[in-house]
């Protein structure tokens, strides 16, 4: 081999080297361990329909679910809006993200992806702080869905105004008012494309109005810091 042939030969090989290691550097670390949970949907509700006890209610109902599951050292929040004076959005109470489900699934990257790119807000997919799906007509029981989840709130996440109520009186309330909400499985009966965050209302706040358009009063939980 000439000189020169010999020196294009080991550029050559030196080039293939260092892609080679550029590749391996860009391939993720399988033995990473998958994110902390900071999503789910509650294993269970309150039990008193759209009477939450307000946000703090609810709020405190995230924080024993996750404390129960050791992961109460952070701090959670419900998404729930509030309506009137001093509306709270659902958006601007659970911080910024990411978020990830019990099994370490990113749901979503940041508040835009959440409610502008969030596909993996689904039947799969939300959780519950044990890491178990939700009942819902699509797992083969067709009589059977609790997919209905509280968050008085529109598709972008901010609160409905003042005026109709769809938030239980601000979730203190067990009896008139109606509640807005999302379907946790996509579905609206059997057909997709439902919103996970708003979807509609229901027909009262009692428990009974609850369960009798697909629900149990579950909520969503993130993690707020």
């Amino acid at each position: 081999m000439t000189s020169k042939k010999a020196l294009s030969f080991a550029a050559a090989m030196a080039a293939g080297i260092f892609s080679s290691e550029l590749a391996t550097a860009a391939q993720p670390d399988a033995s990473a361990p998958p994110p902390e949970m900071s999503f789910f949907i509650t294993s269970k509700g309150l039990g008193k329909g759209g009477d939450l006890g307000g946000l703090a209610g609810a709020d405190a109902h995230c924080q024993a679910l996750a404390t129960a599951v050791g992961k109460g050292a952070r701090t959670w929040r419900a998404y729930l809006s509030t309506q009137g004076p001093n509306a709270v959005n659902a958006r601007d109470r659970i911080g910024n993200g990411p978020w990830a489900n019990a099994k370490g699934v990113v749901m979503a990257t940041n508040l835009e992806s959440l409610h502008f790119d969030n596909s993996n807000f689904n039947y799969e997919h939300t959780l519950d702080e044990n890491g178990n799906r939700f009942s819902s007509r699509i797992d083969g029981t067709p009589d059977t869905t609790e997919h209905d989840v509280l968050t008085g709130s529109r598709m972008d996440g901010t609160a409905y105004p003042a005026g109709e109520d769809r938030t239980c009186n601000n979730w203190t309330s067990s009896t008139t008012g109606s509640a807005w909400v999302g379907h946790a499985d996509r579905y609206s009966f059997q057909v997709p494309g439902s919103p996970w965050n708003s979807s509609h209302g229901t027909p009262g706040c009692t428990q009974e109005n609850l369960i009798s358009v697909g629900g149990a009063g579950l909520l969503y939980c993130f993690v707020a810091e």
